[in-house]
């Protein structure tokens, strides 16, 4: 690819912990969170133009130019810094879309991180995560680096070390709408909160995802899949769903049951990380 950069790693994200604790009175949750990286997602290579336009270099099935969260992250990047660079982004996907795997966030936090890098525009952590608030709840956890606990809409962060586990991620055939899910009559928003201290993910009574009941009882293939799953391990829903999944001691244990599964379902294995892979790099 003539020009472009080295790939910049997306990953995803899991929640191994997702209370809904409250509304504010414009409309957005107040959460409790924790967040894991893994070593798997998305890559992004970016070509600098000297030009200011910022385009996309590809197209995305299911993510309009339009609708694009690194279009808009450049862009708000482009403004903050006021730098006269463009960009021509090429944005390799692999994680599903609707998954609760926090792809477009982590695309747009990557964006951010690699332009702030590739621009020499030389905004500060901090600086980047006044913009990453404004592109989206899961987006500041990126560019913080850290797996965290996160509590506001997210953009309260303070970070967490994790014990190194593998994952088992099962990725059912439908796309949830986080927005369709928040807004739902249904939602439990009258969580407490809990104290975490010394939390590994597997803590009972803990590790749960109020966003679950109500996406199981309307997605079917969402049920089955974490239903398959909990026969192996302590299956939970990531995100607004629909990705669920369970973790392993070792890669060996979860490359077993991912061999096992069944014609139809699709998954992968990844490692938890203890840091974002351009943690340094956006410091």
């Amino acid at each position: 690819m003539s020009g472009f950069s080295e790939p910049f790693p997306a990953p995803a994200k899991l929640n191994l912990m997702l209370r809904v604790v409250g509304r504010r009175s414009d409309g957005y949750h107040l959460l409790q969170t924790v967040f894991r990286f893994i070593d798997y997602g998305d890559e992004l290579r970016f070509r600098v133009r000297a030009d200011g336009v910022i385009e996309r270099a590809n197209d995305v099935p299911g993510v309009p130019v339009a609708d694009d969260l690194c279009v808009r992250a450049a862009q708000a990047l482009r403004q903050a810094s006021g730098t006269r660079c463009g960009a021509d982004i090429f944005l390799d996907k692999r994680l599903p879309l609707g998954g609760g795997l926090g792809g477009g966030s982590s695309d747009a936090a990557t964006t951010l991180i690699a332009l702030n890098s590739l621009w020499k525009t030389r905004l500060s952590r901090a600086q980047l995560l006044d913009l990453a608030v404004k592109l989206g709840a899961d987006v500041p956890v990126f560019v913080f680096g850290e797996n965290a606990l996160a509590e506001g809409i997210g953009e309260q962060l303070r970070a967490l070390d994790l014990p190194a586990v593998w994952y088992v991620v099962l990725c059912p055939p439908v796309v949830v709408p986080t927005a369709a899910v928040f807004s739902h009559p249904d939602l439990k928003r009258d969580s407490q909160k809990v104290t975490i201290q010394g939390f590994t993910g597997g803590v009972p009574g803990v590790a749960v995802n109020d966003l679950q009941p109500l996406v199981l009882r309307q997605y079917p293939e969402v049920a089955r899949h974490l239903a398959w799953l909990a026969k192996s391990g302590d299956a939970l829903m990531t995100g607004s769903g629909a990705c669920v999944f369970a973790p392993f001691g070792s890669e060996t244990e979860a490359r077993q049951v991912i061999a096992r599964l069944p014609a139809g379902m699709q998954g992968f294995v990844a490692r938890g990380l203890q840091r974002h892979p351009l943690y340094e790099l956006a410091g």
